[in-house]
């Protein structure tokens, strides 16, 4: 997982307001009970020492009737608020934090590794695409090249094995149409997964046309049409879990390449490794009732488990922060990549893949 989307929280000191808020709007009455959640959050960070300046910011939108999601995360600093992201779901616990750095760890659990992914819906007239890609979402169409003839009929007489032909020729060239665009999508998104439903025999000709590249990508559906009103669920069903059986190959090659090294074992290594730039890959088992600390100062690579240690370095004023929060800040700060595993042979679940 690339924390660029984050990174922007670093450029401007602490301390930081951070908000996981159940939001859920759906039955009646819900408004008032998003109004209490959110006063009773807003308690907890006024006795944390957060001022109303803050506060008052994060309670406007939360509370704008036109932010619907059914969660929203919220990061505040000074009078503004520097990062908000709705969530597809209510957060798994209901946190308010204010604390010298963000607290983005249950953002990044909870939002999973981003697949830049293609959702293809053939027909043997087109296709509709979808393409996903750092949280962007963006559609393309692609139309017929020959409208006629487009059916078989069986009717023809002398001339019907001919029209057939045709027939075939025309669902043939649209198929080719299809794949150069999918093609084109697949290399310019940086696709990993390519989820290809709609017509069986359009979905069949499509293939057939792609390039070795994208048709390794390619994982077909037997769902999903281009039709108003169609039923996309079983596609959707399928789409997800293409994608969530990418995240996991790519897992298991991260623990793999965790064993063969080099590699870092538990916090006080892989912080030193975090001080040096050596991380490629921090490897963090998700704990949401976690409570550890360790010592930061105000640069990305300011982390340590003894505040000594950053005293020597030359930090003044070495501050105690949550062990993820400081870990997520260094990565960010060190363009590393972050990724969740449900194992790991270190005691405190704590690891990392090293550059070097």
């Amino acid at each position: 997982m690339r924390l660029d989307f984050i990174r922007p929280l670093y450029d401007r000191p602490g301390p930081y307001a951070s908000v996981y808020l159940d939001t859920e709007r759906s039955n009646e009455g819900q408004a008032n009970v998003v109004q209490r959640r959110w006063a009773m959050l807003r308690e907890r960070l006024t006795a944390a020492g957060a001022p109303a300046r803050v506060l008052d910011p994060i309670g406007e939108l939360v509370l704008d009737p036109r932010m619907v999601a059914p969660g929203r995360v919220v990061f505040a600093a000074g009078d503004e608020i520097v990062l908000h992201h709705p969530l597809p779901a209510p957060p798994r616990r209901q946190t308010a934090r204010w604390s010298p750095l963000p607290h983005v760890v249950p953002l990044l659990a909870q939002r999973g590794e981003p697949v830049p992914h293609i959702r293809v819906l053939a027909d043997r007239m087109g296709a509709e695409l979808t393409i996903f890609r750092n949280g962007a979402r963006r559609t393309e169409t692609v139309e017929a090249v020959e409208e006629w003839p487009i059916q078989k009929t069986g009717q023809g007489g002398w001339s019907q094995t001919r029209y057939e032909r045709d027939v075939e020729e025309v669902w043939r060239r649209n198929a080719v149409a299809v794949a150069e665009v999918v093609d084109k999508e697949t290399q310019g998104s940086a696709a990993e997964v390519v989820v290809l439903g709609g017509d069986p025999r359009a979905r069949g000709l499509v293939l057939e046309c792609l390039c070795k590249d994208t048709a390794r990508k390619v994982t077909t559906s037997e769902h999903g049409s281009r039709a108003a009103g169609a039923d996309l669920r079983n596609f959707e069903a399928d789409v997800e879990r293409a994608c969530a059986a990418w995240v996991e190959r790519c897992r298991a090659a991260l623990l793999e390449a965790h064993a063969a090294g080099p590699y870092a074992i538990g916090l006080q290594e892989t912080a030193r490794a975090l001080r040096d730039a050596r991380v490629q890959t921090l490897l963090l088992h998700d704990d949401p009732s976690s409570t550890a600390t360790m010592w930061v100062g105000p640069e990305p690579t300011h982390l340590s488990t003894d505040r000594a240690e950053l005293l020597d370095w030359g930090v003044a004023e070495p501050f105690e922060e949550r062990v993820d929060s400081a870990l997520a800040r260094a990565v960010a700060g060190t363009d590393a990549d972050f990724w969740f595993v449900d194992h790991l042979p270190s005691p405190d679940g704590i690891g990392a893949v090293l550059r070097f």
